[in-house]
């Protein structure tokens, strides 16, 4: 099925690939999306100089890191966060609260405000 577009950008595509496998090398990005190896680094580098990514040497190889908590540079989105993002897409296991949830701690109630 060519349909010659997609929803999601080669940017989006990539950081969703690290996201599912942080040790995952520049040669499978570029096979994955159908791009070139330089195209691959080149989207890995936006991503990294934007702070999006973060690059950690492993050895010969790299790992990267996505930051979750950054919002999304989308104007019509911008209230959603990285991992917001990547988990609904990825399907991580890791989720990621911003609300604080009330807890009980020994001895005291909670109480229900008006």
């Amino acid at each position: 099925m060519a349909t010659g577009w997609s929803f999601l950008t080669n940017h989006g595509r990539v950081l969703l690939r690290i996201a599912h496998d942080p040790n995952v090398r520049l040669r499978d990005i570029a096979a994955a999306l159908n791009i070139t190896e330089r195209s691959a680094y080149a989207i890995v580098s936006d991503l990294a100089e934007a702070g999006y990514v973060l690059k950690e040497r492993d050895g010969r190889r790299n790992r990267y890191i996505v930051q979750h908590h950054l919002p999304l540079p989308e104007t019509t989105i911008r209230e959603r966060t990285v991992g917001e993002v990547v988990d609904l897409l990825v399907g991580t296991k890791t989720r990621h609260r911003h609300t604080a949830v009330p807890t009980k701690t020994r001895g005291e109630r909670i109480t229900k405000r008006p």
